[in-house]
């Protein structure tokens, strides 16, 4: 055998077998599974804009950040009350959550921009992995009201309305056909009592203007039945060390925002989806709101709301839907803000 023969063998000897198998990661196996979706079998592969990937991979961020602090708060219970199932992606439920991620992302909605769309992971009992189900922000409602809306306006006030200040509504009649309002703020900085709001829809035909009233018996009929405290004010268990203490601690919560927040769902959920705009995209998301989260989970939020003082910085990096469904599996929420 010559000497670079010789010195090949040995190399080849030498040299460790390579696994021609790529290992894929976590947002690669995520970015194939969505982009399987966003492709028909037997049709040519669909081109996707630069906004649409950038979409993909943020939904591929904010989930990561929602398991790994989801998995950072399981581990940090005890193991008697630990649930064996770790939030990781191997755990996820890839086919349901690529489809809605295309339909989502089709739509426009981004989970990386305040108020649009927020994840939420629980676990499926008979597939024992965890589902991904998604809640829209008022600003995903207005995005999807504006694309698929009937007769959707052009423009919309939003307004709270306290004790000092002056307010007049003035109805559409035989007489008026253009319906307004008159409103004054008399006292910018002592406003009084906060007594409810009102929103202004406005068109470029003026006559279809519409002015919607909801006083606060109305806005709080609307405040969901695990709210927490920490968001609409109320009494709530005081904890130390983890345990209650037997007493009541009254918060102040953020009403305001809360009041805010509900006149800008009640408006754009008011705008019926004009038919002959739904696409498939738009059927998923139907299909999803349809299907709601199941029973039990919704239990479990109704049962183990408020039970922890969730101790938030600043009211606006949290949204009160994504912290009452927090409890199903207690992953730690950025959440939209107002």
């Amino acid at each position: 055998m010559s000497e670079n023969n010789t010195q090949l063998a040995n190399t080849q000897e030498n040299t460790p077998l390579v696994n021609d198998k790529k290992t894929l990661t976590p947002s690669e196996k995520f970015t194939q599974k969505v982009l399987t979706e966003f492709h028909n079998p037997g049709s040519e592969p669909l081109e996707l804009t630069s906004f649409q990937k950038k979409l993909i991979n943020n939904y591929f961020i904010k989930l990561d950040s929602v398991l790994k602090e989801s998995e950072v708060k399981r581990l940090s219970k005890s193991e008697q009350y630990r649930d064996t199932l770790s939030f990781s992606w191997e755990n996820v439920n890839l086919n349901k959550l690529s489809r809605d991620v295309v339909a989502y992302s089709m739509i426009g909605l981004d989970p990386l921009q305040k108020n649009h769309i927020n994840p939420i992971p629980y676990k499926n009992s008979k597939t024992n992995k965890y589902d991904i189900t998604f809640i829209e922000g008022f600003n995903g409602l207005e995005l999807k009201a504006k694309k698929y809306g009937f007769d959707a306006p052009d423009d919309v006030l939003f307004e709270l309305k306290y004790s000092t200040d002056k307010f007049k509504s003035f109805k559409k009649n035989i007489n008026n056909k253009i319906e307004s309002y008159d409103f004054e703020i008399v006292d910018d900085f002592n406003r009084g009592e906060l007594q409810g709001g009102f929103y202004y829809m406005m068109y470029e035909n003026k006559e279809k203007n519409k002015l919607v009233v909801l006083n606060r018996e109305q806005i709080e009929k609307r405040i969901p039945e695990y709210a927490s405290a920490e968001f609409w004010g109320g009494e709530k268990d005081e904890y130390q060390n983890g345990k209650k203490t037997g007493k009541k601690i009254k918060v102040e919560g953020w009403e305001e925002e809360m009041f805010m927040k509900t006149l800008k769902r009640h408006c754009w959920n008011s705008i019926n989806i004009d038919s002959q705009k739904i696409d498939d995209y738009l059927m998923q998301i139907i299909t999803n709101e349809n299907d709601k989260v199941p029973n039990e989970v919704a239990e479990k939020i109704a049962q183990n709301a408020n039970k922890e003082e969730i101790g938030f910085e600043n009211i606006s990096d949290v949204d009160y839907e994504e912290v009452s469904a927090e409890v199903v599996n207690e992953p730690v929420t950025e959440g939209p803000s107002f």
